[in-house]
């Protein structure tokens, strides 16, 4: 056996058995391998940036690790931004970068690089595997290291992978780490993130009657009728700072401590307020306490179907009116996404997945991970226009994979959001301007989306919306549609 097929049948032993890929000549034996392991769902994308987002998606909603396979480190390159949110929102991944045999290094071919250097900034745990022979074991390591929520980088020289003589691992323990409790001091308000937003854990926290907040953007949220409502942190940070306005206490539970997105002149970057006392509470203790207090679950609520002009308003309105149970949210919307959460409240129970890491071209690929762990639930992608044009590659990846994704893209034509940020830094000037003007030329996301093998329509009305959204929800499959929406 190969280090390849050893190396497969180690991370399906070990519980990985999908593999977002977007190979080269270095890992062609990995990918000549998926046949001796069948086991293993290897799953193409058209870039690097869509298989990485899609492992976050994946890991979000399996609870457990996906792969990647990327072609050395300009591959690695091309899917950095998405390993980012992923680390950002603490999604596991096995993250398998080809490399040049051992001995070609010194060579200094066109693609050769120090692929070490480049992953370091997202992940924690970086391996080389020199033999054959190694590869498994190191395999079950990053499985290991992987299920504790970090990003695990396997660096897979070409030699080791053909070469044979190697043998499947088994899996590595993942020690659980201890659970520690916290004293939650009287009127403390609880930062929410990562597990605490999972329903079980929402309802613990509600129990202790103390005032609950949600990290801006969760990993994964629990949401809707039936379920604990909770507010998410304003983006703005002067919305922030007068949320959080009063609090003594602030128990961090599955979250880090509040700071402003970005630095403005004058603006404090630290929102926890003056004389606040910041303690740190492991989400797994909510399971622990003993509150009593009742708990309110959000009733069962819908819009009415929207009528008349289409906006990013009736577009949240239509989303809510007919979102389906157990649905999933890839929430991409930005700034034309400010009314969603609010129609969607009542809606039955779903889950809302969110930009954890800022770093804008993830919706997509997310959804992609989201449908492959999911296949028995509809996935909805709400999609900015601008961010849609990082990784619109995932729409073929979709239809490929006959993925059941509707996707929504908000085409307001502008990057809306570096408009408002122009503004909030103080600068001004028409050449500023045009420099986030979608306009010229207009981009056809129903073309685009045909193009890929992904059926699409456009809506210009609310009525039109509407219907489009109903019928793609009913039928199985990837569709697409185009709302156009005025400026915002």
């Amino acid at each position: 056996m190969n280090g390849a097929q050893a190396l497969l049948r180690t991370l399906v032993d070990s519980g990985v058995d999908v593999c977002f890929t977007n190979p080269g000549t270095s890992e062609m034996h990995f990918v000549a391998a998926l046949d001796a392991v069948p086991e293993m769902r290897g799953v193409l994308t058209l870039f690097e940036g869509v298989a990485t987002g899609a492992a976050d998606g994946y890991g979000r909603m399996a609870d457990k690790p996906a792969a990647t396979l990327l072609h050395l480190g300009p591959g690695l390159g091309n899917g950095l931004a998405n390993l980012h949110n992923a680390r950002k929102g603490k999604t596991g991944v096995v993250n398998i970068v080809g490399d040049h045999a051992s001995y070609h290094k010194k060579y200094d071919a066109q693609l050769e690089s120090d692929i070490e250097t480049v992953v370091r900034n997202v992940s924690t745990w970086i391996w080389r595997s020199e033999t054959a022979d190694a590869v498994p074991r190191d395999a079950a390591e990053a499985v290991a290291v992987a299920r504790t929520g970090q990003i695990a980088t396997l660096i897979l020289p070409a030699d080791a992978s053909w070469s044979e003589g190697a043998q499947p691992a088994p899996p590595a323990d993942v020690p659980d780490p201890p659970v520690v409790t916290t004293e939650i001091p009287d009127g403390a308000l609880l930062f929410l993130g990562g597990l605490a937003l999972r329903e079980e854990y929402l309802e613990a926290a509600a129990r202790t009657g103390c005032k609950l907040l949600a990290e801006t953007f969760p990993t994964r949220l629990q949401r809707g009728a039936g379920r604990v409502a909770v507010d998410r942190l304003a983006y703005l940070a002067e919305f922030a700072s007068m949320q959080l306005e009063g609090t003594k206490h602030l128990v961090l539970c599955g979250a880090k401590s509040p700071v402003s997105f970005f630095a403005y002149p004058g603006k404090a970057s630290d929102l926890v307020p003056e004389g606040c006392e910041v303690h740190v509470l492991d989400p797994r203790a909510l399971l622990e306490l003993d509150g009593d207090a009742e708990v309110v679950r959000q009733p069962l609520s819908r819009p009415e179907r929207p009528t008349g002009a289409l906006t990013a308003e009736t577009v949240a309105a239509a989303v809510g009116a007919l979102l389906p149970e157990d649905a999933i949210v890839s929430d991409e919307a930005n700034t034309a996404g400010l009314w969603g959460p609010g129609a969607t409240a009542g809606a039955p129970a779903h889950d809302w997945l969110c930009l954890t890491g800022g770093a804008i071209g993830q919706g997509l690929p997310v959804a992609v991970g989201a449908a492959v762990a999911c296949p028995d639930r509809k996935v909805i992608a709400l999609e900015a226009d601008g961010s849609a044009m990082y990784t619109i590659q995932s729409l073929w990846t979709m239809a490929r994979e006959g993925l059941d994704v509707v996707t929504i893209i908000y085409n307001n034509r502008a990057y809306a959001v570096l408009n408002m940020e122009l503004g909030r830094v103080g600068a001004e000037g028409q050449r500023a301007k045009d420099m986030f003007d979608l306009r010229t030329p207009a981009l056809d996301f129903v073309a685009l989306a045909n193009g890929m093998g992904v059926p699409a329509s456009r809506a210009t009305t609310a009525e039109e919306f509407t219907i489009a959204l109903e019928k793609a929800i009913a039928e199985p499959g990837p569709t697409l549609i185009e709302a156009v929406i005025p400026p915002m």
